[in-house]
């Protein structure tokens, strides 16, 4: 298993067995990743989570093999041959394909002709003899057994050789290699769905090689069959289906062989055509939410890495026409100050003067304003204010910031406020932090992904599981403010842990060190080791505390300050001094230098963000609505989408445009990843404008 693994990932065997084996430790892979690279040879997360996923296909490979094996044993089917086959089996495909004969089933027509004692008639048919079959199937005919004529005995022993090709292997093989390289993706409407079905019209009579198909008109075309608008079949010209498996079974053109013939046939239209075109879809199904789900992950990161305005203190507007603007402010922390109601399109001179009061009474250092209905006009009335000029003003992407004010953890947060003011704090500390209020939110709700509501749910939370704690343990975590939505995605930490970690603190007051995190219920020893790195107290007891640095390897630190003659306090943080330190005398069996250049990093830049510096960005101010745009405009804007063919950019006019990916660049681009990322700032020209159908077609291209 370890030496399969390293083959198919590219990796030395001691290192998949060396994860293996942390993993049954009951180690983390941030974890693994960060602490234990000595022992890896400094495998990065996404190397330690395909181990993971490699190691438990593995492990079910195996127990799917030894389940076949009991069941053959029960019914005395084992034979040393097949045994061994089954042990040599390298995938799920191959192991079902040798169980497939051997397979209980319900009553098939094969059985039922076998308990007619058509099986001999079956046998002489596929020697393919001169004999003529008719006259062989006199023999049979019994009507005290129901075989009232030779013709119901040859179509007894044709079901007989149909299912004999359905359950041969190399058959089942060969055909399966058909289908993956010359099957056609069809779709068609159903008879009577024109108008209802009226959004999947490109695929109402739709034909291309499946192989070549990209996932996102994949999941299209499955969605619209899903909702009983198409259909979808996925085959190979059945012309070269049948010509392959002929020239494996027919010996030559006798009368008999012609019997057979007509046994493949309905072999293959019947059962094994079938079965394959099933597992054909099936597995681009599989492919096509795989890739669906890299894009929306690939987003996700994004969205979650993005740069922080950090704790600054902020006035947030959940803009609106009709109700009004929700205001609030908050503190450095993100904590509710203030809330009120402003009307800057009825009152506009005094929700002006409001506005200056409020941040001159909250010492304001930023407004956020909320992207969605009225963003751009509210946006456009706080600049014009006349606010203190250090204020900055930034439009916020407001995606599920509505979700949130719903939920039970924004209940839970604000149990006396309504959801207005719960979705105006989702938009202030999402400018403040993106990272710590997004992981609040479910991702599906965040806006960005493609078709994520329709791929293998269970392969998704999976996927973003890995991404979000990805992210949360590279950035680290102050413990003493992060919200139990925070602290459960903290590596070797989960809900039950992260929510008595908060209830320590409030009836006990903040951590001083980290290692009192052991007095917290259900957090022992293993769960400390995981968690503690990742965790931070800026204004601790232990210097260290507030760094990257595990607490395994405090000692080491503490060895290294007093051999340059200065406290632990006086070393972090002292670039220069760590720069002049060799770290040589500091290796042992357990640290070696690797571990140590991280930790001399920390030393010297301790606790340091990850994430980019914020930079605040504008729309163009000559631009509100789409019917502003004219072709041939050179625009800000904001990617809002990445996609398998495009990316999505708010220009500001309430209406998304699209850059296909053959106008993402001057060059051909396989994947938009390359290109941009989610919330990265770009410049774009407008090509088409469809005010009618809001559909706004957009150039990255320079020429």
């Amino acid at each position: 298993m370890i030496t399969t693994i390293a083959k198919e990932l590219g990796l030395k065997p001691g290192q998949v067995e060396t994860v293996t084996q942390l993993f049954d430790e009951g180690a983390t892979i941030p974890f693994i990743a960060r602490y234990r690279k000595e022992r890896t040879g400094s495998l990065d997360e996404v190397a330690i989570a395909a181990i993971r996923d490699r190691l438990a296909k593995a492990r079910e490979l195996a127990a799917r093999k030894q389940a076949i094996v009991t069941s053959l044993e029960e019914r005395a089917l084992i034979t040393k041959d097949l045994r061994t086959a089954i042990d040599r089996a390298s995938t799920r495909t191959d192991l079902e394909d040798l169980y497939e004969k051997y397979r209980p089933k319900r009553k098939t027509k094969a059985q039922a002709a076998r308990e007619l004692g058509l099986d001999p008639l079956a046998a002489l048919l596929l020697k393919q003899t001169n004999n003529d079959p008719f006259t062989e199937a006199r023999r049979f005919v019994n009507p005290d057994k129901g075989v009232e004529t030779p013709e119901q005995a040859l179509a007894g022993a044709r079901d007989i050789l149909a299912e004999t090709v359905n359950e041969d292997a190399a058959i089942r093989s060969a055909l399966r290699r058909l289908f993956t390289s010359k099957a056609q993706i069809k779709s068609t409407v159903k008879k009577g769905k024109d108008s209802d079905g009226a959004k999947f019209r490109d695929y109402f009579d739709w034909s291309e090689p499946a192989a070549k198909t990209p996932s996102h008109r994949i999941l299209a075309m499955f969605r619209g069959e899903a909702e009983s608008f198409l259909t979808v079949h996925v085959l190979p010209p059945e012309e070269t289906a049948l010509s392959m498996v002929e020239n494996r079974v027919i010996k030559n053109n006798t009368k008999s062989a012609q019997e057979v013939k007509a046994a493949i046939k309905d072999a293959y239209k019947r059962l094994i055509g079938k079965s394959l075109e099933k597992e054909a879809m099936a597995n681009l199904k599989l492919s096509a939410d795989q890739e669906s789900i890299k894009v929306f992950a690939s987003n996700i990161k994004e969205l979650l890495l993005f740069p922080p305005l950090g704790q600054k203190r902020v006035l947030a507007i959940d803009p609106g026409f009709r109700t009004g603007c929700k205001v609030v402010c908050l503190d450095g922390q993100g904590a509710l100050l203030h809330h009120d109601v402003i009307y800057p399109f009825s009152n506009s001179d005094k929700t002006a003067n409001t506005l200056k009061k409020l941040t001159t009474k909250y010492k304001t250092e930023a407004v956020a304003v909320g992207n969605g209905t009225a963003g751009r006009e509210t946006e456009a009335f706080v600049r014009a204010a006349n606010l203190d000029d250090s204020i900055q003003i930034i439009m916020v992407d407001e995606s599920g910031a509505s979700i949130y004010s719903a939920s039970e953890t924004a209940r839970n947060e604000f149990p006396d406020h309504d959801i207005t003011v719960r979705g105006a704090v989702s938009i202030g500390r999402r400018l403040m932090d993106p990272l710590a209020e997004l992981v609040k939110i479910d991702p599906k709700s965040i806006g960005v992904g493609q078709y994520q509501h329709d791929v293998d749910q269970k392969l998704l939370q999976n996927a973003l599981g890995d991404v979000i704690e990805t992210c949360v343990n590279r950035v680290g975590v102050e413990v003493n403010t992060a919200s139990p939505e925070l602290l459960t995605h903290v590596a070797g930490l989960n809900k039950t842990i992260a929510a008595n970690i908060v209830k320590y603190r409030e009836a006990n007051g903040p951590f001083s060190r980290l290692r009192e995190l052991l007095k917290v219920p259900r957090l022992g020893p293993k769960a400390f080791e995981q968690c503690a790195g990742f965790l931070r107290i800026h204004d601790g007891a232990n210097p260290l505390d507030k760094s990257g640095i595990h607490p395994e390897s405090y000692k080491t630190v503490e060895a290294m300050a007093k051999d340059a003659g200065h406290t632990v306090k006086e070393l972090v943080g002292n670039e220069a001094l760590v720069k002049t330190m060799d770290l040589a005398p500091y290796v042992t069996e357990t640290t070696g230098m690797v571990t140590l250049k991280d930790i001399a990093a920390e030393l010297a830049r301790p606790g340091r963000d990850p994430r980019a510096s914020f930079k605040a960005f504008s729309f163009d101010d000559t631009i509100h609505e789409i019917k502003d745009l004219v072709p041939g405009m050179r625009v800000p804007g904001l990617v809002t989408n990445v996609t398998a063919f495009g990316a999505f950019v708010d220009i500001g006019v309430h209406q998304d445009g699209l850059v296909h990916i053959s106008q993402l660049a001057d060059r051909y681009v396989k994947d938009p990843n390359e290109v941009v990322k989610v919330r990265q700032q770009v410049e774009v020209t407008i090509l088409e404008v469809d005010i009618k159908r809001k559909r706004i077609s957009l150039s990255m291209r320079k020429s």
